[in-house]
């Protein structure tokens, strides 16, 4: 187990709030800390500006914070700080001291009407521990798909292709969908969509996919999802795992499947070759402006392994 704590974003605003109450929940679960953190750039004359992330005396929004959690039991063990910083530039370094950064979709700057503020996307995508970005309620869902099944269920979302193709049992946002369904008694419903119709047009004598060829593809999916969901099946062997294997549009089934769970859990897009850059991805990017539930962006296993090599932690 992890001995860094559960890092929580707060700005005085309603969306951080809700953040926090879901971070004090998996703080919970994890039998971890919570910190809880606002970061605000104070005016200081020139020259006396102390350095960017520095501990500073408790902002208002922390002493609220703190006043409103005074007397309430069966708390994790708390710690604030109030950080002289913009959110922007220090919110993604947090990750390096935490097994899970939270925060809310929007924060009080910016557009009211973006569905993710900057802070959300910056921290998603290039915190190096795990990020949870928790939405405003009442998001709607336009699908056919029917309704999911009742009960407490932790969505993944799972590529088409192994995550390392050189370590096909690395898979980090697995790993920790797996211990979230773990920690909160849920079954694990799994999402993998296979790109189909592979073309979308065909000029005269092209070669066009037939069904049998769909139902090829689609049963190759299907063995890839069940080898990598058994690379875990004896770690959590109380886990109740559905897959539901689908042709399309990943974004649109991770969305539908979101309503009414308690997480879902996407990976960040692998880095490509020799690029430093680190990306959301198409499907990651679309599930966290639509989602109806919290959604937990997972780092690469090289990410990961990077950050516990400078924190001393492990990996996993």
């Amino acid at each position: 187990m992890s001995t860094l704590p559960v890092i929580a974003a707060v700005d005085g605003s309603e969306d951080s709030t809700r953040a926090l109450e879901w971070a004090l929940t998996e703080a919970r679960l994890r039998e971890a800390p919570l910190r809880v953190v606002h970061a605000v750039r104070t005016a200081a004359p020139r020259g006396a500006e102390p350095p960017a992330g520095a501990d500073a005396p408790d902002s208002s929004v922390i002493v609220q914070t703190r006043e409103a959690l005074a007397g309430r039991t069966g708390l994790p063990e708390l710690s604030f700080a109030t950080l002289d910083s913009s959110a922007a530039s220090i919110l993604p370094g947090l990750g390096a001291e935490a097994q899970l950064l939270v925060l809310g979709s929007r924060g009080r700057g910016g557009f009211a009407s973006l569905l993710l503020g900057s802070n959300g996307m910056a921290c998603a995508r290039d915190a190096d521990s795990p990020v949870v970005v928790v939405p405003r309620p009442g998001r709607e869902v336009h699908t056919d798909a029917p309704e999911p099944a009742p009960g407490a269920r932790v969505v993944l979302g799972m590529s088409a292709e192994f995550p390392d193709p050189e370590d096909p049992a690395s898979d980090p946002a697995l790993a920790f969908a797996y211990r979230e369904a773990a920690l909160r008694s849920a079954r694990l419903h799994v999402v993998c969509a296979y790109p189909w119709p592979l073309v979308a047009w065909a000029a005269a004598g092209e070669f066009v996919p037939t069904a049998a060829d769909q139902e090829a593809a689609e049963a190759e999916c299907r063995q890839l999802v069940a080898e990598r969901i058994a690379t875990l099946k004896e770690t959590f062997p109380q886990v109740t795992v559905d897959a539901e294997v689908a042709a399309g549009d990943a974004a649109g089934h991770l969305v539908a499947a979101a309503r009414g769970a308690e997480l879902v859990v996407v990976g960040r897009h692998r880095p490509r070759a020799f690029s430093p850059v680190r990306m959301l991805g198409s499907v990651t990017h679309a599930v966290l402006l639509h989602a109806p539930a919290p959604v937990a962006v997972v780092p690469t296993a090289q990410e990961l392994a990077e950050a516990a090599a400078a924190s001393g932690e492990d990996a996993a």
